[in-house]
Order: structure tokens, then C-alpha cells, then sequence
């Protein structure tokens, strides 16, 4: 049988790692002021705990989401893209949480978590048109 050795399908595997590395980076470089406020001002260490734990949270559920939906997306199966769905939910928590509650709230945190919800949003209805499609 033979194998796939071209360039797309070796280094397909090796962007999609990239990827999803730095989509994982990225959710957590964007919250690192929440880090630098609390070593430049005065920040209640409780919350500072509490925010810094959901953010690590957050990463991990963000890694293990794009995962699944994205194997669920490529294999055609219903399962993992509707458990990456649920964990979308989870992640549109986490993130009014960061655009509500958190301790201190920056402008940018404000306009980045309204651009994250919209396209939570527009997951959330393809990935359902997705599914609809697989179980046809």
C-alpha cells in the first residue's frame, strides 16, 4: 500500500500542531495583563487566583474544543463535533466571564471577548448545520 510522502501530507500534520499550539498560546497571551496587573497594581489576590485559574481553564478547554471539532470536522463523525459544541458552551462562559466579571477589565479585553462570543456564535449554528449534514 502506498504511503502519503509528499509535502502536504507530511507537513499538514505538522501545521495543524502548530496551530493548534498557537491558537492555545494565544488564549493565554491575551489575558496576560491580567498577570501584569497583578504584579503592577494592587490586585486582590483572590481574584487574581480565581482569574489566572480560569484562564489556564480556558486554554486547556480552547485546546481540547478546536481538537475534537476540528477531527470531527475532517473524519465527518457527529460525536467528536458535538462534544466540541458542548465545550464551545463551556468556553462562551468562560469568556463572559472575562468580559463581566473580571477583576479588571481593559478596553481591548471588552472588544476581543465581543469579536470571541460572535464567532462562538457562528460555530455554534455552522457546527449544527454540520452535524445535520453528517447524520444525512
Amino acid at each position: 500500500m502506498l504511503q502519503d510522502q509528499s509535502l502536504g501530507g507530511r507537513a499538514g500534520g505538522y501545521f495543524y500542531w502548530v496551530y493548534l499550539l498557537s491558537v492555545a498560546m494565544t488564549s493565554g497571551s491575551l489575558r496576560l495583563t491580567t498577570t501584569l496587573w497583578g504584579e503592577t497594581f494592587t490586585y486582590p489576590s483572590d481574584n487574581l487566583a480565581l482569574d489566572l485559574a480560569l484562564l489556564f481553564i480556558m486554554a486547556v478547554l480552547e485546546a481540547v474544543r478546536i481538537y475534537l471539532s476540528t477531527k470531527g470536522n475532517l473524519t465527518e463523525e457527529e460525536k467528536p463535533l458535538a462534544i466540541g459544541l458542548v465545550l464551545t458552551i463551556g468556553s462562551i462562559f468562560l469568556s463572559v466571564y472575562f468580559l463581566v466579571w473580571e477583576t479588571y477589565t481593559l478596553r481591548a479585553d471588552v472588544i476581543l471577548n465581543a469579536l470571541l462570543l460572535a464567532l462562538y456564535g457562528l460555530e455554534l449554528i455552522l457546527g449544527l448545520f454540520a452535524i445535520a449534514a453528517f447524520v444525512r
